[in-house]
């Protein structure tokens, strides 16, 4: 009894061995980053992502004036920007849902000193797959997502990531 192999099965086996065998080498591309063109809270900067990819790691943390984890890991945030400043990593806060007024509150109140802009209809954030706030998201020099942090931990899982991004080969560019 021989077996029948359907003709759309077998292109999708090609097609699966295809992706497996690109894959093989270790080299494993995460999805591409949207782009995005970003005006600082203060109005000081824009940030654009064309002019950081290739360049920085961006970590983007979508936060909101009323979420109390975000509250509870603004300070550890801030440190965490401060240390990661100087070795090619940019952290930005996006407050979502929020007015300019609610953010700076927030901004003034933690103390924050990396970056913030605003995402109030969650133009960006719908864009990044966001469910709640707080969300992280990682994106390496080739401007791919690394990772999705969800929650209260992400400040906590951020430094060996970072740690890792930095240390491979490609990070020496910098």
């Amino acid at each position: 009894m021989s077996p029948v192999v359907r003709r759309g099965s077998c292109r999708a086996l090609v097609l699966a061995l295809a992706l497996v065998v690109a894959g093989a080498d270790g080299a494993h591309a995460g999805p591409a980053a949207p782009g995005f063109r970003l005006r600082t809270l203060d109005g000081a900067q824009t940030i654009d992502s064309r002019e950081l990819i290739g360049k920085k790691i961006v970590v983007l943390r979508f936060q909101a004036s009323y979420c109390r984890p975000c509250a509870g890991e603004a300070a550890a945030l801030n440190q965490l920007a401060a240390r990661y400043r100087d070795r090619g990593v940019d952290v930005l806060a996006i407050h979502v849902q929020d007015t300019a007024a609610d953010a700076r509150s927030f901004v003034r109140s933690h103390k924050v000193a990396h970056p913030v802009a605003l995402d109030p209809r969650l133009t960006l954030a719908n864009r990044y797959g966001l469910k709640g706030t707080p969300y992280t998201v990682v994106i390496d020099r080739k401007g791919e997502i690394v990772a999705r942090l969800h929650g209260r931990s992400a400040v906590t899982r951020l430094p060996r990531l970072l740690d890792t991004l930095l240390a491979a080969p490609d990070a020496a560019r910098s």
